[in-house]
């Protein structure tokens, strides 16, 4: 009982926030949309405004179908000059707004719309806020020829890699997950990672961090910016 009240609970918050974010979408623009459950969402309330739109980048094939379902245009990202907006969620996120990014296993997709929109705003329930990242383990996409090797350099960084069983990525690649690591530097990690031959790229966004955070809680929607 508790737990389906949670789980309700969650989705209100997703729900609410998702329809914030159509706030940041500037009107006859061209959106970033992301993957995942509470991005979902964000779909369905863009679909309410398709009308005032240009079309949608997607981070992923089952972004992609979902926004074509609702008949808005999927936009290369080659063929655009300017992505003013970028929304997604994230599996954790700090007061710095940096994030573990990747649970769904889009995040290279992921994080090139990201570096090419303007603004990112991140959208999330109140349970994915934490003081230190870590405590959702670290998805790394990787080439799987490299898998063996990449496992061992991030032992050698003190994580625990394992391996996304039956997964392959929208571009043919495997994850790992990297579990075991308490995360006090996020930008020096995340370049540490990128350093490692084989990885493609990791799941932490604090490079390229939200610019802002709609926080679904209890209380309502909190705003967070930098």
């Amino acid at each position: 009982m508790n737990e389906n009240t949670m789980t309700q609970t969650q989705d209100e918050q997703k729900r609410a926030v998702a329809q914030a974010a159509i706030q940041h979408v500037p009107i006859g623009s061209i959106v970033g949309v992301g993957t995942g459950s509470t991005a979902n969402y964000f779909i369905d309330e863009l679909a309410k405004i398709k009308h005032k739109i240009k079309g949608a980048v997607a981070s992923s094939e089952n972004t992609a179908q979902r926004l074509r379902g609702h008949h808005i245009e999927v936009l290369d990202l080659n063929s655009i000059d300017e992505l003013p907006v970028y929304i997604d969620g994230a599996d954790e996120i700090t007061e710095h707004l940096h994030m573990i990014k990747g649970g769904g296993g889009a995040l290279t997709r992921e994080k090139i719309v990201a570096a090419t929109a303007k603004k990112f705003v991140c959208v999330t329930d109140q349970s994915k806020l934490v003081k230190v990242l870590g405590t959702f383990p670290i998805p790394v996409e990787v080439i799987p020829m490299a898998s063996s090797y990449v496992a061992r350099a991030i032992v050698q960084l003190g994580g625990h890699p394992v391996l996304r069983q039956g997964f392959i990525t929208d571009n043919g690649n495997v994850i790992l997950d990297i579990h075991g690591l308490q995360i006090l530097n996020p930008v020096e990690l995340e370049t540490n990672l990128n350093q490692i031959t084989g990885i493609v790229t990791n799941g932490l966004f604090a490079r390229r961090g939200a610019n802002v955070l709609l926080l679904g809680t209890d209380k309502g929607i909190h705003t967070m910016d930098i």
